[in-house]
């Protein structure tokens, strides 16, 4: 049995703890530290740039947008808006707008799985989305 410090193996301890492991465990911590500094070692090395899921968090966090409570109610307020004119569309225009946008799905793909022309579905979608438009005027 080896005596290791936690505090060198993970970054939440802020006091020495010293615990016993059994002798692999403490080998495997050890392996894995120094793969760690080596992997460090490489990318300074090669000026190696980090991604946006880097540990460091220093690029995703600059993406992180900080919503207010004012702006989190307005999206939820508009979302309102969205669904309820979605409703007030006949059943055919809605269910194609929600395959086309919300799903993600090709006009094509929509026109095979009913069995229709793609014209016809994209007639549907932009007379939808006037309709949309036109609901979504009037209630503001």
């Amino acid at each position: 049995m080896k005596k290791i410090n936690l505090r060198d193996y993970y970054p939440f301890y802020t006091t020495d703890t010293i615990v016993e492991v059994p002798d692999e465990v403490a080998d495997l911590l050890h392996e894995y530290k120094l793969n760690e500094a080596a992997y460090i070692l490489r990318t300074y090395r090669h000026k190696a740039y980090f991604s946006l899921d880097y540990d460091a968090n220093v690029e995703r966090d600059a993406l992180v947008i900080v919503l207010t409570p004012a702006d989190i109610l307005e999206r939820k307020e508009e979302n309102a808006r969205l669904y309820q004119a979605l409703a007030s569309l006949p059943e055919k225009q809605r269910n194609r707008i929600y395959a086309h946008y919300f799903l993600g799905m090709s006009k094509s793909d929509i026109a095979k799985a009913e069995g229709t022309h793609k014209s016809r579905i994209t007639r549907s979608i932009n007379a939808g989305l006037r309709s949309l438009e036109k609901f979504l005027k009037e209630l503001s």
